[in-house]
């Protein structure tokens, strides 16, 4: 299996960011990154992706947002070149937009008709090979310094030739945030699961019942990541869905995946950061910058905030 596409779906508008997300696209959004760079939030995911291997990305956004995306990054690309045009950093930035802009598509989801529809839209790109998903409004932090959480992910999905989704220990209070699964985990393997039932942000009654996973601590439950490499089968799986003027999903198409072939999951050594949170792009700036080059000067701050708010 070789894994060289990527599709980041960035379609919904940013309701809980308003009235930033009312002014600029949320994925937009400057962040520094872990190599002391700001940069658009959307960029840091499509490096994320670069960066595993990936060699074409198509971005899902809203209808309009194809143009907007282009035009700021091109916008960006001119001001760096015409007023830091002797300064490293700004070259280094320039020629990464360059290369995103060289290696990306964008679609865009005519109306909101689910995040299944958002992965739908990319069909015609996928084009019938296995595919990297992202989401748009998460951050992803590794806690391998050698190694992307992409790049984990894509690594396992090549050795055992399948679809694999990401997934992290999460504690009973949060799941109903996230997708949720269940599975067998392989033997003498360590970390990876056989995908037996998968349910979208479930009661904590229904998990209890139903998704609970030998071997992880009291408490603990598998969620989603929000990563996930999958073969295209998984398209007509999304579109068989019974609609009945209800939004399309991934997650039923996921259930059924795990039916139909080998469909496994893997924990991730890192973490995810949904900017749609409340507090959510402070917690990813605040993570990025401790696992970066600016650890020091992010501690420091840290300190420095909380002594103030105690003083």
């Amino acid at each position: 299996m070789r894994i060289k596409k990527a599709v980041i779906t960035a379609a919904a508008r940013g309701g809980r960011l308003y009235p930033v997300a009312d002014t600029i696209q949320k994925a937009m959004l400057p962040v520094m990154d872990i190599d002391g760079l700001y940069k658009p939030v959307i960029q840091i995911i499509a490096e994320e992706a670069f960066e595993s291997g990936i060699e074409e990305i198509c971005i899902v956004c809203a209808p309009g947002d194809g143009e907007r995306y282009k035009s700021s990054f091109e916008s960006l690309r001119s001001n760096l070149t015409k007023s830091f045009h002797d300064v490293d950093w700004a070259k280094t930035q320039a020629e990464r937009i360059t290369y995103l802009l060289a290696n990306t598509i964008f679609v865009e989801q005519k109306e909101a008709l689910g995040y299944g529809d958002a992965v739908l839209r990319s069909e015609s790109f996928v084009n019938g090979e296995p595919f990297l998903l992202l989401l748009g409004d998460y951050i992803y932090v590794s806690q391998n310094k050698n190694k992307r959480c992409a790049a984990q992910l894509i690594d396992i999905a090549i050795s055992e030739n399948c679809a694999v989704s990401a997934v992290n220990p999460t504690i009973e209070h949060q799941i109903t945030r996230y997708g949720t699964l269940t599975g067998k985990q392989l033997p003498g393997v360590g970390n990876l699961y056989q995908i037996e039932k998968i349910i979208e942000k479930p009661s904590l009654s229904i998990a209890e019942l139903e998704l609970q996973t030998p071997g992880l601590r009291v408490g603990y439950y598998l969620c989603l990541f929000g990563m996930h490499v999958l073969t295209a089968n998984v398209f007509d799986l999304i579109r068989n869905q019974v609609k009945d003027n209800e939004l399309l999903q991934l997650t039923p198409a996921l259930q059924e995946l795990a039916t139909k072939e080998k469909y496994l999951a893997t924990e991730i050594k890192g973490s995810r950061y949904d900017l749609s949170r409340k507090h959510g792009l402070l917690r990813a700036q605040v993570a990025l910058g401790l696992a970066g080059v600016g650890k020091s000067e992010t501690l420091s701050t840290l300190v420095e905030l909380i002594a103030e708010a105690n003083h």
